[in-house]
């Protein structure tokens, strides 16, 4: 094959190091992102050509203007691989793809990797483990499974990501109440009952229907606990060896085979049940994980999920194969907050096991690796006192994710 063109769909200030790798390969690199991001720092030196929607919207109206736009600029480039490089673009990859036939996730694969109630539906016919749901399309079913459930209950955007739009409700009257002020869209929710647990996710590469790399991480201030509570988010590597980090493994397979992952990153959450002790999936997504998780991977690894990503889509893409580097086996964690201050000044964590710190305004984070986990944790839990007393302030879930 001659040189390789890739579009790739980011409508958040996103992948850049994947757009890197692509250029470094020899490929042609298209950019599609929208016009508010016009302005930001992307490697244009990476870059062929940016074209730009007015909204990241996934309206008929912003997905039509896209279509035109790409069959006008394709009648003089041509485009091999569609990449979407954020969540809300899987939709849009998607649908290129089956518009102009070029392979890769078509429209009804995507839908388990974007629909919340699809993922769910997916993975209990594939027998595995899912918190009780319902959507919210009929009545009756929905009062059925209000009474047959025990409260609270999570009702959740199908299509949002992180913990963007999620409400918990604690009898009967006020879900219905939350129900009904969705309106004419609440179709595109469902309604799962909680149960509390600790949450994991499991950042991967897969290439022709298995996984080839992963790591499991767990977290110990969940993304909707931060959101909602106004925490400190704190992630940190698992035990390489252990029961718990081999059953993640193995179920995140389970996940990705059953919803057709042919090759791609991934990033899926589960839960262990307080109740059970059993693992439940809550959702995946076909892209590398936000929130700065790709660089904990790579301070515990030594892979850089973006970067591989881009070399694992040109090998498929060239029918050539992918041969992954070779892993580190260290620990990692993550802390990040919003701060106080606009630039908040990191240089007072001092401590040589610091890999990586933010630099954005009011927002502070950092990144440790060691080979012992407990220092790890040790670490995040005096740097969450430190943050929370020094720096941490909190803000409004906003009404769209931001990373």
């Amino acid at each position: 094959m001659s040189q390789l063109t890739f579009l790739c769909i980011s409508t958040f200030f996103k992948g850049e190091l994947f757009l890197k790798a692509c250029k470094e390969l020899g490929s042609t690199v298209y950019l599609l992102t929208v016009e508010k991001l016009r302005n930001h720092p992307w490697p244009h030196e990476a870059i062929d050509e940016t074209f730009y929607l007015p909204n990241e919207l996934n309206t008929s109206e912003n997905l039509e203007l896209m279509l035109k736009g790409l069959a006008h600029m394709m009648r003089s480039r041509r485009i091999d691989r569609v990449v979407a490089l954020d969540d809300f673009d899987v939709e849009k990859a998607a649908l290129v793809r089956e518009t102009f036939r070029i392979d890769g996730m078509g429209l009804t694969t995507s839908r388990y990797f974007r629909d919340k109630l699809a993922m769910r539906i997916r993975a209990k016919s594939a027998g595995i483990r899912v918190p009780s749901f319902s959507s919210l399309f009929h009545d009756e079913s929905i009062t059925q499974f209000l009474r047959s459930t025990e409260a609270p209950w999570l009702i959740k955007p199908r299509s949002e990501a992180s913990a963007t739009g999620i409400r918990k409700v604690h009898s009967l009257e006020e879900a219905w109440d939350a129900i009904h002020a969705l309106g004419e869209l609440r179709h595109n929710y469902l309604i799962e009952q909680f149960k509390p647990g600790r949450v994991y996710h499991v950042d991967s590469l897969s290439l022709d229907c298995n996984v080839i790399f992963t790591r499991s991480s767990q977290y110990l201030a969940t993304p909707m606990e931060v959101a909602h509570g106004g925490g400190v988010f704190r992630t940190v590597v698992m035990s390489h060896d252990g029961l718990e980090t081999h059953a993640l493994q193995q179920l995140n397979q389970q996940v990705l085979k059953a919803f057709g992952m042919r090759y791609s990153a991934s990033h899926s959450e589960y839960i262990k049940g307080d109740h059970d002790g059993e693992l439940y999936f809550l959702e995946t997504s076909s892209r590398v994980g936000g929130a700065h998780i790709a660089e904990m991977v790579e301070a515990a690894s030594g892979i850089n999920l973006w970067r591989e990503w881009a070399r694992l889509e040109t090998a498929v893409a060239r029918n050539l194969s992918y041969q992954l580097p070779e892993e580190q086996y260290l620990y990692a964690g993550l802390i990040v907050s919003l701060a106080r201050q606009e630039w908040p000044d990191l240089s007072v964590f001092t401590e040589p096991e610091i890999w990586w710190r933010m630099h954005k305004e009011h927002h502070v984070g950092l990144i440790v690796r060691s080979s012992d986990r407990n220092h790890i944790l040790n670490l995040l839990d005096d740097y969450m006192q430190r943050i929370f007393s020094e720096f941490h302030a909190s803000a409004p879930v906003p009404e769209r994710p931001t990373n």
